[in-house]
């Protein structure tokens, strides 16, 4: 279930329907999404993309999206803390980055420029479209377990570019809080 927190103003919110107000008038986009049929731990990338087909479809001809894809990461993932770190800087991409998550948690904040930084914590059945251009930035939750699927506009065009303004060292990095501001 997602949750959204404005650590700024001291307030978490917790239904469907503000939430998906609140994004959308800072320009992200969210939806929930259910699987036709039950996926498992051991479901493939494959299985996967089978059962969304239809949905990403959708997406692919509604963004100009033209490659999906299956991103599997958890607590044993080589190199994790070092792919973390990058994923943990402020940052923009030339393209929208588009996660629909299928197991554990995550939280992306997004820093809209003309309100507080946001901090979404997703799982599974949610669907987040940060746009192109979006500062934002993102980690794991306790669990250090996500598995989503991502789609992409270019592949070219998903590299970050950092902002380097720290502004990510003002927030807690993990889900262990509904206080997702530091003092």
């Amino acid at each position: 279930m997602v949750t959204l927190n404005i650590a700024e103003k001291k307030r978490k919110l917790t239904d469907l329907s503000e939430i998906r107000v609140y994004l959308q008038n800072i320009g992200i986009a969210y939806e929930q999404w259910q699987p036709s049929y039950p996926l498992t731990e051991n479901s493939t990338a494959d299985e996967i993309l089978k059962v969304y087909a239809p949905d990403l479809e959708l997406l692919k001809q509604a963004g100009g999206y033209i490659k999906a894809d299956v991103i599997d990461i958890n607590a044993d993932t080589p190199n994790l803390e070092a792919m973390l770190a990058k994923f943990r800087q402020e940052h923009w991409h030339d393209e929208d980055e588009v996660r629909f998550i299928i197991e554990g948690h995550g939280l992306f904040h997004i820093n809209p420029q003309t309100s507080p930084v946001v901090a979404i914590e997703v799982s599974a059945g949610d669907l987040l479209v940060v746009p192109k251009g979006t500062l934002h930035w993102f980690d794991l939750c306790s669990d250090r377990r996500i598995r989503a699927i991502r789609l992409f506009q270019d592949i070219s065009g998903w590299t970050p570019h950092y902002t380097h303004s720290n502004e990510e060292n003002k927030y807690i990095p993990l889900c262990f809080s509904s206080q997702f501001l530091k003092n």
